[in-house]
Parts: C-alpha cells; sequence; structure tokens
C-alpha cells in the first residue's frame, strides 16, 4: 500500500475580448486562422503589448483565492519547438508571477456523487503556489499522417494555476477542479468550459511507501480536458506506478499521455526540468507595479460560494445541503433570493426550485438562464400553497402549465385546471356525506388504519363541484372523527 500524493496544474482561458498582446479577438468556433496577426503569429519584428484586462481578472482570481501578490511582477520568455508555439518560445511568468499562495476549497457538492459519503479530509483546503498569466499556444488536429494547426486560439490570456502537493485522492482532485471552476465561473474571470478548451488540466502523480519517505519520482499526465477522465487517468495511474514499484520497476520523472479509448497511460517522454526551457526576462515587456491593479479589482471580489451558502442558511432557514446548491451557480442563486418572500419559507421556496423547477429544466437541456419562468411568478404560486389555495402536487400541475405560458398568471391557470377552494359550507356537508356512507371505514380509521383518510379524501375530492386542496380536506376529515 503507498501514500499517493499529487498535484495539479490547470490552464485556464481568462475571459478577455482580445488576445494577451495583442488586438485580436479571442472567439470559439471561428473559421480556422481567422483571428491573427503578426504579433500572434510570431512573425519577426513584431512585438507584444500587455492586456491588461487580464493582468485584472487574473489579480482578482488571486484575490477570490485568498493568494498575495509581489510588488513587481514581470514577464518572462520559457524556450520550447513544439509546432503549435509559433515562436518557438512562450511568453509566461517564471519568479514573479501575478499571485502567490493561496488556497482552493474543496466544497463537499463538488466530489462525485458516489464519493461524497466517504470524504477523507472534511472542509480540506487545498494550497496554492502560484497562479501565473501566460499566453494559449495553437490548437492542433492530427490527421494520420499529416497535423493540422489552427492559430486562432494562439496568444489568448492563459493563467496557469499551480496547486501544492496536498491532494490525496483522485476523488479530491474532482473536487477541486469542479470547486476552483464555481469560483472562476461565479468572478467572471472565466467560463471555464473544458468542453471548448478553456480548461485544461496536468496532474501530477507520485508515490511513496511512507509519510517519512521523501516524494517519489513525479510522473505527469498531459492535458486532460474532462473532470471524468482525470478521474480515471489518476486510478488507473494509481495502480500502474503501484504495479511497478511493487515489483521494484523504480519510476523516472515523465510526461505520460491518457488513452481514454484504452484506458491507459503512455509514455511521451522524460519530463523537462525548468532549467531545460532556459527561461530569461522578456526584453520586450517592461515588469507590473500590481498594488494599482489591485486597487481597481479589490471591490469586485464576489461573495464566494461558501460565504453565500452559510448567509443562505442563517438568513433563509434552508439545509447545508439546498445552500450548496443553491450558490453553486450565481444566477441560481440570485433567482432563489428573487423568489424569495417574506410570507414563504425558504425552505419551501428552495424545495421547489431544487426539486421541481431545476428538474424541468434538466429535462429541457435548458440553464437557470435560460428558464422562461420568471422568480416573481414561483413566488406567486408558491403563495398560492401557502393559503391554502393549492396543495403541492396542484402546485406542480400548475407548474408544468407556467413553464409552457410563462406569461400566464398561477392563480389563472389554477382556476383553469379547476384548483379553487370549495365553499366551506359545501366542503363540510361533503364529509359528513362521505363519513356517514362509510361507517366500516371509519371504523377502521377510528382503530389506527390511517392510510384509509386518503380513501375518504378521495370520496370528497369526487364529489366535489371544484378540485379542492387535498390536504384541507383529509385535516376536516380528521377533525369530524376526533
Amino acid at each position: 500500500m503507498y501514500l499517493v500524493t499529487i498535484g495539479l496544474e490547470v490552464h485556464c482561458q481568462v475571459n478577455t475580448r482580445t488576445k494577451m498582446f495583442c488586438a485580436c479577438r479571442t472567439s470559439f468556433a471561428e473559421d480556422p486562422n481567422t483571428n491573427t496577426c503578426p504579433v500572434c503569429l510570431g512573425l519577426p519584428g513584431a512585438l507584444p503589448v500587455l492586456n491588461r484586462e487580464a493582468m485584472e481578472k487574473t489579480l482578482l482570481s488571486g484575490l477570490m483565492l485568498g493568494c498575495g501578490s509581489p510588488e513587481l511582477s514581470k514577464w518572462d520568455r520559457k524556450n520550447y519547438f513544439y509546432p503549435d508555439m509559433p515562436k518557438n518560445y512562450q511568453t509566461t511568468q517564471f519568479d514573479l508571477p501575478l499571485c502567490i499562495g493561496g488556497g482552493v476549497p474543496l466544497y463537499e457538492h463538488c466530489y462525485p456523487t458516489d464519493a461524497r459519503k466517504s470524504i477523507k479530509t472534511p472542509n480540506k483546503v487545498v494550497r496554492l503556489n502560484r497562479i501565473h498569466l501566460e499566453e494559449d499556444v495553437a490548437k492542433s488536429t492530427h490527421l494520420g499522417t499529416t497535423s493540422l494547426i489552427d492559430f486562432n486560439r494562439a496568444g489568448t490570456p492563459l493563467m496557469e494555476i499551480v496547486s501544492e502537493p496536498d491532494i490525496e485522492t483522485a476523488e479530491e482532485a474532482c473536487a477541486y477542479l469542479r470547486s476552483l471552476q464555481m469560483i472562476l465561473v461565479q468572478g467572471g474571470v472565466s467560463d471555464a468550459d473544458m468542453e471548448k478548451g478553456q480548461m485544461r488540466c496536468d496532474v501530477n502523480i507520485s508515490l511513496r511507501e511512507k509519510e517519512s519517505d521523501p516524494l517519489g519520482a513525479k510522473v505527469e499526465l498531459k492535458n486532460l480536458n474532462s473532470i471524468s477522465a482525470i478521474r480515471r487517468a489518476i486510478h488507473h495511474e494509481i495502480e500502474r506506478q503501484g504495479e511497478e514499484l511493487g515489483m521494484g520497476i523504480p519510476q523516472i520523472q515523465s510526461t505520460r499521455r491518457w488513452d481514454d479509448d484504452r484506458g491507459e497511460t503512455q509514455l511521451m517522454r522524460t519530463k523537462e526540468d525548468a532549467h531545460d526551457y532556459r527561461y530569461f526576462p522578456c526584453p520586450d515587456l517592461l515588469p507590473v507595479r500590481t498594488e494599482p491593479l489591485l486597487a481597481k479589482v479589490r471591490p469586485l471580489v464576489p461573495e464566494l460560494p461558501h460565504a453565500k451558502a452559510a448567509r443562505f442558511e442563517k438568513d433563509f432557514g434552508v439545509t447545508a445541503y439546498d445552500a450548496s446548491v443553491l450558490s453553486s451557480d450565481k444566477n441560481l442563486a440570485n433567482y432563489f433570493e428573487a423568489a424569495c418572500s417574506a410570507s414563504i419559507p425558504g425552505k419551501k421556496v428552495a424545495n421547489f426550485i431544487i426539486n421541481n423547477l431545476l428538474g424541468t429544466l434538466n429535462e429541457q437541456s435548458l440553464t437557470i438562464s435560460d428558464c422562461p419562468v420568471p422568480p416573481e411568478k414561483v413566488t406567486a404560486l408558491l403563495g398560492l400553497v401557502e393559503d391554502g389555495t393549492l396543495a403541492s402536487s396542484q402546485a406542480r400541475e400548475v407548474f408544468v402549465v407556467l413553464f409552457e405560458s410563462p406569461e400566464k398568471a398561477p392563480a389563472d391557470i389554477a382556476k383553469s385546471l379547476g384548483f379553487e377552494p370549495t365553499d366551506a359550507g359545501e366542503l363540510d356537508g361533503l364529509c359528513d356525506q362521505v363519513i356517514a356512507a362509510n361507517p366500516e371505514k371509519v371504523a377502521e380509521i377510528k382503530g389506527g388504519n390511517d392510510k384509509l383518510l386518503n380513501w375518504l379524501t378521495g370520496q370528497v375530492m369526487k364529489a366535489a363541484s371544484t378540485k379542492p386542496n387535498p390536504k384541507q380536506v383529509t385535516d376536516l376529515l380528521k377533525a369530524k372523527l376526533g
């Protein structure tokens, strides 16, 4: 049995209109090689100009994650030779990055569902080493014996978020990535969409026998772009290294790729160290003073998910689980708060949104931003439940119609479906009639068979001229039967 140590290097595109060192647009799914210029193509004599917005959003990320920043941050050249790197060096940051330290909290609901009951370290925070800013490379498409290069992505602002080796399981790695995604999206820093290549991850894994041993040889899994693939790759690599170490085969520092179809990692090359990249200060860019930029973005730090969840629990009386779900998406949290009313318990609003509204959106492949029903209509609908006009089951039927016709008022929909309060005198008389007509059922109920109350309720509902609230009918029957 070996101790596992995992560190993650997350590459995340910064949400800016233009590239890191030129005025070309950042975009997705444009025609290949249309958003390019001499700077991002690395043509001789072209000079870079810093993107202020990219630096500000990187510093905002650092503030959200509790990072510090050096007084001066500088730019460096990292030299390597790949076809997707047009200049044969990457403009990045080496020893004075924009952000240093900090940490990513592992939110419980960000763990894979099947791992939430066995979380080893609740409320764990994975320390960060640094966040530095650099330019993205081009996109390579491999077609058998040829490769195509699209330079549209080259030069896009890219944050590299480097963790300390604090992660111990594949499940913690998943929670780290989902928590990080959530924070960056809520801060407006990045869309962090892994399917679009806006967020990618390198995973460093090493094994050792006991805590007192030095860290084992680091094996890096390169350019993983889905959380589920990262989980599978880590599990496989832990098993592979463990088997080889058990056979006396030492591990060497190396880079491997994950083949998801075959479910295995494959050796790419032995790993370079920093000196292999021959870092040196970029002669074309001056160092940047961080304090003026920090002063601008400090007021922009949003309420973070864990703080929002704690407030929801305190102010609205929702459970910790409900609060974690509602705070996981900025637009969902705003929708919930807009739907809340002093006359309706927050727990009932949370239950309806999580169990009904989100379920309907998922069925339609919609997000909360696409929801056709405005929050005030949900408030009005739940108000009908609260005043006894509708039962919860009837409210769900009304919501089905409301979702298709959001311009209608919930009260009008309820009326069209026949969900109206029955005259109190009529309802009282119907209950007396049903009790009198079913003496055997009444005797069983009085003998302890409470389930038969539902049967009596059904008889009253059938006889009523409208569709009264079943709970009101049941309560009235209970009162009459003592």
